[in-house]
């Protein structure tokens, strides 16, 4: 795989790592995924030893890096999995919230973590901080259900200046610029390249906002951590 140019970052937004890259992996349909974003089990890794372990767009970035980690055992038998690395440990903040596509719709969700080093409840708080990505099955049941198999980790170091992903659109123009954008200067995968024809695969016929309810046990199981 060929490095980016000169000024030119892997910089993908959150529709983008979830229609595209995390869908994409949950089925199994690009071999070289893994080269981008490589699979660890994250919680076994310091955070300052993520970095060398990055994917090749990522390598050398000082800022942000991302990660597929497989579903631990114990949520797939309907336990809460384990955030706790060998110094420290990953402690949720805030409520989940969705992750929108460039029409509207709901695509996945997204949890924001802080790590602390030491022992819970008493660590110490560091500037590392991680976004956790699910997919949502596209289903056409009033309840829809996420995809446990994968998810996928954006890996970042606090640095005092305000960055982040776009959301939901907040009017039909910013979608329609968007729209436009994306005609004019193609993004594959989050990296400009404007005389490629390729664009990212969306998820197809996905579930309309207002159809979205969680089930309150998946909404519990984001918001609380296990700290065995």
């Amino acid at each position: 795989m060929e490095n980016l140019a000169p000024g030119v970052r892997f910089f993908p937004t959150e529709e983008e790592l979830v229609s595209f890259y995390l869908y994409n992996k949950l089925q199994g349909q690009i071999n070289a995924i893994d080269r981008v974003i490589p699979v660890i089990d994250i919680n076994a890794v310091e955070p300052s030893n993520l970095p060398e372990l990055a994917g090749e767009l990522c390598r050398g970035d000082k800022e942000q890096w991302f990660f597929f980690t497989a579903s631990q055992e114990r949520e797939a038998r309907g336990g809460r999995p384990s955030r706790t690395t060998g110094c420290g440990y990953w402690k949720a903040t805030g409520s989940p919230g969705y992750v929108y596509s460039s029409d509207n719709t709901v695509i996945g969700v997204k949890k924001t973590m802080v790590f602390y080093k030491g022992k819970a409840p008493n660590g110490n708080k560091t500037k590392w901080k991680m976004n956790e990505y699910k997919a949502i099955q596209p289903s056409n049941q009033s309840t829809p259900q996420l995809r446990r198999e994968f998810s996928l980790c954006r890996v970042y170091v606090i640095s005092g200046s305000f960055r982040a992903f776009d959301r939901r659109p907040l009017e039909k123009e910013r979608v329609k610029s968007r729209i436009h954008e994306i005609e004019e200067n193609t993004v594959v995968g989050g990296v400009d390249r404007s005389c490629s024809s390729q664009t990212p695969h969306l998820v197809g016929d996905v579930i309309n906002n207002d159809e979205i309810q969680l089930q309150e046990s998946q909404w519990e199981e984001w918001e609380q951590l296990n700290w065995l």
